[in-house]
């Protein structure tokens, strides 16, 4: 299984190597760091930046200085290794989590299976041949989870297990460091304790271990924050939400506008990504953008002052402001429930074709058969790993620690669904946890629980501490 993991990335980096705008600026503030040692994009300068968090970029930096400026493909294979590793992660946490509920063989069975599962998903392998934070992310994701897993097991010795939740921390501060929404990981960890401080008679230990958790995950944010505020004189202990400069102009009333239409990704391709710098065509914008003709017609005038010098002012940003607040005041329950709803329908099942050469309008059958061949194949694959998961949902109590997972789920989804450009990438991190499910059920509901000849009172706790 491990030849043909390596096998499947090997060929979409082979077949399907993708640099994306994002990885450009990823690049240019990389190469800027390596050979002028300033952490800024090109230009007058290059000047100081901080419209993405450091760690992507210092990433990319080494393997620069090691296999020469822009080798791309170093990148690619290193991230190959990478997502190897969370295959590997991925079973540990699978093994940990029923290693307490299940005897030894199934719990070895459904780690099998969760490393199987991850090794064999395209969606996971396909972003190994694109330089953006994702591989290393859901690495970083998975590896906090796990070891979050490790420190609650270890409870009765007290030191060790608050050793491994400042690795824990760790892990998370460093995926906060390739994307601000690394945190969600610290949200479901610590909402856990909490939880636990409140229902479990070990409160002091339980108390150490979320204070030895903060500080490890957030302490490190400390230099990023002080570069920031020296450099800029404001506090940036993160990123900007809109990836903008200090005291660059950002079209808030446009994003703002979308966001009371915006469902599916191909919106975000047609209209969002093109803002600023590119004619947008009005025929791309869905009819559920408009309530009526009155508004319509607005909509086409701002579009077509847009249009003469594909500039987005603050007097043009402002109308699209204007547009937005009336239809939420309109329909409130369609802005804050029904469209986010729709959203997270969309982010996880949709056929995550964003990264191959293939339509992101993945419905037009007549127009394009052959790329809705493959974008129906992608989508039933990824209907399939959800499905089992969901499935495994059912055996819930048979997975210790299933409402910190579960909880990181929500909270991802909830924190993807409201960001400017909600990617389905970016839903990524929670595929591990699907995997652990999806296994629990190949290997409890297919078989209809345990073997036979397997002693099923007895609880693999031999398992668990190796």
């Amino acid at each position: 299984m491990a030849v043909g993991a390596l096998a499947l990335r090997l060929f979409f980096v082979l077949r399907f190597p993708t640099v994306t705008p994002d990885g450009i600026v990823y690049a240019d503030l990389a190469k800027n760091w390596l050979l002028h040692g300033v952490y800024g994009m090109s230009g007058t300068g290059p000047s100081p930046s901080l419209i993405r968090m450091p760690g992507y970029p210092a990433f990319l930096a080494v393997l620069f200085a090691v296999f020469g400026a822009d080798h791309y493909n170093a990148i690619r294979f290193a991230q190959v290794l990478i997502d190897l590793g969370t295959c590997l992660v991925t079973a540990d946490l699978a093994r940990r989590v029923v290693a307490n509920s299940l005897p030894v063989a199934s719990s070895q069975r459904v780690a099998r299976w969760a490393f199987a599962l991850t090794a064999l998903c395209p969606f996971l392998a396909n972003y190994t041949a694109v330089p953006l934070t994702e591989t290393p992310a859901i690495f970083l994701a998975v590896l906090a989870l796990d070891l979050a897993v490790a420190a609650l097991q270890r409870e009765p010795a007290a030191g060790a297990s608050l050793r491994v939740w400042a690795a824990c921390g760790l892990a998370i501060a460093a995926g906060i460091y390739l994307r601000p929404d690394g945190g969600a990981v610290l949200i479901a960890v610590g909402g856990y304790l909490l939880y636990r401080l409140g229902c479990k008679p070990e409160r002091s230990r339980t108390l150490w271990a979320g204070v030895v958790l903060g500080v490890f995950a957030l302490g490190p944010l400390a230099p990023w924050a002080i570069r920031n505020w020296r450099e800029f004189h404001r506090f940036e202990p993160l990123a900007p939400t809109h990836s903008g400069e200090p005291g660059e102009y950002y079209a808030i009333g446009f994003d703002h506008w979308t966001h009371t239409w915006l469902v599916d990704y191909a919106s975000v391709e047609d209209i969002s990504f093109r803002m600023d710098g590119t004619e947008i065509d009005l025929a791309t914008v869905p009819n559920r953008a408009f309530d009526n003709d009155a508004e319509r017609n607005r909509t086409a005038q701002l579009f077509e002052v847009y249009n003469q010098d594909v500039t987005m002012t603050p007097q043009l940003d402002a109308q699209f402001e204007q547009l937005a607040r009336k239809r939420i005041q309109r329909k409130p329950l369609r802005y804050y429930l029904e469209l986010p709803c729709l959203r997270v329908v969309d982010l996880w099942f949709r056929p995550r074709t964003e990264m191959l050469p293939v339509d992101s309008h993945w419905w037009r059958f007549r127009e394009d058969p052959e790329d809705f061949s493959w974008s129906l194949l992608l989508a039933g694959i990824n209907l399939g790993f959800v499905a089992l998961a969901v499935l495994g949902t059912l055996g819930w109590r048979k997975i210790h620690y299933a409402a910190m997972l579960g909880g990181f789920v929500v909270v991802r989804t909830v924190i993807v669904t409201v960001l400017t450009y909600p990617e389905p990438r970016y839903v990524l991190q929670c595929y591990p946890v699907v995997m652990v499910f999806a296994a629990l059920a190949l290997v409890v509901f297919r078989s209809g629980g345990p073997s036979a000849n397997e002693s099923s009172g007895q609880p693999a706790q031999e398992s668990a501490r190796k």
